[in-house]
């Protein structure tokens, strides 16, 4: 029975990567979002995006709530706030400051390292592929994050904040890699909680957290906007909290559940590099010789940590296939 499980475990990779694919795809739209509100502030962004997501999330989960509140304990209730802080409110205005401070190439550079660090807290869990399997994975994904800084950092004309926007990127790389270990974690713990209702769980909690910043946006100023501005800034946050927050994340935490931790990090590359496309588009130019070297460096990461990841499958299956054979 239990290799029965693991076998089909192994045969969702596939289906993992795809949902992977479709959440980097949304994922990425959430850096055209401070381009196209630029007035805005980060803060004025983020509590905007997560006022719209927490609503929706509320409206959705109205049917369940009475069964939720018996299966999610309050341990749970303590992951769900630290997950909302790290992997939304906070992330989310650490992206938008390094987007508006350095722009989306060098933001999504610095994130783009996010399988590195996932990947190296992940192969310390039991059952992960060991480092040496994932080593050309990691080598091809610092080589194609350092082209894309190189030439975002040395091309002339790049911003002055460079520097600010590097910091900012950093710091949301910190939280975001919390939010990806702590999320996979927790839902390989809850199998009784599903996909959907743990990801409207997190939009309830992160719509909380906008609730309590929303006196500070009031608060520090910056509201004289026109009325096509804010009707922008209503449509962007809209749109963020439906296309990135509920179908976006839910299709990453149904690929948290298809593959193993070290394999989820390197899905994030999947949000880098539509990031970087829709960047392209943005200001309307084609990549540079440096960043389609990066583009299919990263690409070349993904298949080599998928392929690492079924070869490792196929040795410990071939190895309890064995064990009755051998009379153990």
């Amino acid at each position: 029975m239990q290799t029965e499980k693991q076998a089909g475990t192994e045969h969702n990779l596939v289906l993992g990567t795809v949902c992977g694919i479709g959440a980097g795809a949304l994922w990425g739209l959430v850096f055209l979002a401070p381009e196209l509100v630029r007035a805005f502030t980060p803060l004025q962004l983020a509590v905007g995006r997560y006022l719209a997501y927490g609503a929706l999330s509320a409206a959705l989960i109205a049917p369940r709530w009475q069964r939720l509140l018996f299966t999610v304990k309050r341990q749970d209730w303590a992951a769900l706030f630290w997950l909302s802080l790290f992997g939304n409110t906070l992330y989310y205005i650490l992206l938008s400051m390094a987007v508006q401070a350095g722009g989306i190439a060098l933001t999504s550079l610095v994130l783009g390292f996010l399988p590195v660090t996932v990947t190296l807290i992940g192969s310390r869990d039991k059952g992960a592929a060991p480092l040496g399997v994932l080593l050309p994975s990691l080598l091809c994904c610092a080589a194609g994050a350092v082209c894309i800084g190189w030439q975002a950092i040395a091309t002339p004309g790049a911003s002055n904040n460079a520097v600010t926007g590097l910091i900012y990127a950093l710091a949301a790389l910190i939280s975001w890699t919390a939010y990806a270990v702590g999320n996979s974690r927790c839902l390989m713990r809850l199998p009784t909680v599903s996909i959907h209702d743990w990801n409207l769980l997190v939009g309830l909690v992160t719509g909380a957290q906008a609730v309590l910043l929303l006196p500070v946006v009031l608060l520090s100023g910056h509201l004289q906007y026109s009325t096509l501005q804010w009707g922008q800034f209503g449509a962007v946050s809209l749109a963020v909290a439906v296309i990135a927050s509920l179908v976006g994340n839910a299709l990453w935490n149904r690929m948290s559940r298809l593959v193993p931790l070290t394999m989820t990090g390197q899905m994030i590359l999947f949000e880098t590099l539509f990031a970087l496309i829709y960047g392209f588009l943005w200001e309307e130019r084609w990549p540079r010789p440096l960043e389609i070297a990066a583009f299919g460096l990263l690409v070349l990461s993904v298949l080599t940590c998928v392929s690492g990841h079924q070869k490792q499958a196929t040795k410990r299956q071939k190895a309890l296939s064995a064990l009755p054979e051998n009379g153990v």
